[in-house]
């Protein structure tokens, strides 16, 4: 690593980088600065990273981590940290632990005592929150919905008291049965903003009622 982003050259440490949700302009500098000088990079999918980084002319080891190999393989990262190794977390999109791979990496390396870095950029809820409309001084984070609507229902009933701006990630092959479980659940008055393809240009968001928002998923 470079003398400015590491301070103790015993030891590694572990970046934890966001990267662009469809422009890939909005990369950071410092971003580009630290996946070129780690020693390795772990990465949800090696091959969708390895397209960015050859976009950036980057060349980099890449460590395939994700959601079904990550609490195997922290304890080998951890191991290369110690190491004096340094690694950069990075995932498909955004902000990696978001919804995304690193939560057992991150913590194992908190756990060993290993500093871990965030660096600020991309992330799609923050991003859509920010040109939303709606109140920003709170809010509530719940992620993606149950797949089935049973679960859904149950999950949306568990906040449907909730007076902070709750935020969901959702899939577009169920946003039309999300919203009309969120119809069900909470009434037709409640108001959503769906947002999608944030930081292209053909990006939108739509304010609306759940009824017509409901509608508005159904021509789309």
């Amino acid at each position: 690593m470079k003398q400015n982003e590491s301070a103790d050259n015993s030891q590694g440490q572990l970046f934890i980088v966001p990267t662009p949700i469809g422009n890939l302009a909005d990369i950071t500098q410092r971003a580009l600065e630290v996946l070129q000088a780690v020693d390795l990079i772990a990465a949800e999918d090696t091959r969708h990273t390895g397209l960015l980084l050859q976009h950036f002319a980057i060349n980099a080891r890449l460590f395939a981590l994700h959601d079904h190999n990550e609490q195997q393989k922290a304890e080998t990262l951890v191991a290369k940290l110690k190491e004096g190794q340094s690694i950069a977390l990075v995932s498909d999109a955004g902000t990696p632990l978001i919804n995304d791979p690193g939560y057992h990496l991150v913590r194992t390396c908190r756990e060993a005592g290993i500093r871990v870095v965030p660096l600020p950029g991309p992330c799609a809820a923050i991003a859509a929150l920010s040109a939303a409309g709606l109140p920003s001084d709170r809010f509530c984070y719940e992620g993606f919905l149950p797949a089935k609507s049973k679960g859904r229902r149950d999950a949306l009933k568990a906040v449907e008291a909730e007076p902070r701006t709750l935020i969901f990630y959702e899939s577009t092959h169920r946003l039309l049965d999300s919203l009309e479980d969120m119809v069900a659940v909470w009434g037709e008055s409640r108001y959503v903003v769906l947002a999608r393809e944030l930081t292209k240009n053909l990006g939108d968001d739509l304010r609306r009622a759940c009824w017509r928002a409901a509608g508005v998923g159904q021509r789309r």
